[in-house]
C-alpha cells in the first residue's frame, strides 16, 4: 500500500515523521481523555442509580397520598384545591465544560421562600394525606432537577466516549501503523538508491582510472 500512495522522496520522509510525532501525542492524549472521561461517566451513572432510587420512592410516597387523598375527599374538591397554584418556580439552565463536553446545569427559584405557599388551598376542607402528598412532590423537586441534569450528562459524555474511542482506534490501527509503513518504504527506497549512486561512482571512478592508467602508458 506505501508503495502506492508514498512518493519516495527525503520532503516526504521528513513530512512523514512529524506526522508520526504528531499522531503518536494525539493517541497519547486521546486516550487520557478516554480514560477520563470513563471515570467520570462511571461517577455519574452511580451517582444517578442512588438518585433515581431516592426520586421513585419519593414519587411513590406522593402517589400513596394522593390515593388515600382521592379516597378521603371528592373529586370536585381535589380539583378545585389543586386547580390554582400559589407558588411559581422559575427554572434555569446552564451548562458546564467537562473534557471538552458541555453537559446542563439546571436551576430553579421560587417566587416566595415561604414553605406554605406549596398548598395551594385551605386545610379546612381537605385531608391531611393531600398535604402530605403535595408535601412529598415538593421535597422530589429538587432530586428530580438533578436526576435530569445527571442522567443528559451521561448521555452527552457517553457519545463523547464513543466518538473519542473510535478516534482513538483510527490512530492506533489505521494513521499510525500506515505512517510507519510508509516511513519505512521510504527509507528502504532511499537507501536502495543511495547503494546504487555509490555503485555507479565506484564505475565511474574506475573507468576514469582504467583511462587515466591507458593514456600514462601511452
Amino acid at each position: 500500500m506505501a508503495s502506492t500512495q508514498v512518493t519516495p522522496t527525503r520532503m516526504e520522509l521528513t513530512r512523514l515523521k512529524r506526522k508520526l510525532v504528531t499522531a503518536v501525542k494525539g493517541h497519547r492524549l486521546l486516550k487520557d481523555k478516554r480514560d477520563e472521561l470513563m471515570r467520570q461517566f462511571l461517577d455519574l451513572v452511580r451517582e444517578d442509580m442512588a438518585l433515581r432510587e431516592k426520586v421513585e420512592a419519593g414519587i411513590k410516597d406522593a402517589n400513596r397520598n394522593f390515593v388515600l387523598a382521592k379516597a378521603g375527599m371528592s373529586e370536585e374538591t381535589l380539583r378545585a384545591a389543586l386547580m390554582a397554584p400559589k407558588q411559581e418556580v422559575f427554572l434555569r439552565g446552564d451548562k458546564r465544560n467537562v473534557m471538552s463536553v458541555d453537559i446542563p446545569v439546571f436551576d430553579y427559584e421560587t417566587r416566595t421562600s415561604d414553605e406554605n405557599d406549596i398548598y395551594s388551598y385551605g386545610f379546612a376542607f381537605t385531608s391531611g394525606d393531600l398535604d402530605g402528598a403535595v408535601k412529598s412532590l415538593s421535597d422530589v423537586f429538587p432530586d428530580m432537577l438533578k436526576l435530569a441534569e445527571i442522567e443528559k450528562s451521561c448521555q452527552l459524555m457517553a457519545a463523547e466516549i464513543e466518538k473519542t474511542r473510535r478516534r482513538v482506534n483510527a490512530l492506533e490501527h489505521v494513521i499510525i501503523p500506515e505512517t510507519q509503513e510508509g516511513i519505512r518504504y521510504i527509507t528502504m527506497k532511499l537507501d536502495e538508491n543511495e547503494r546504487s549512486t555509490q555503485v555507479r561512482l565506484m564505475k565511474v571512478k574506475d573507468m576514469m582510472l582504467e583511462e587515466a592508467h591507458k593514456y600514462s602508458e601511452k
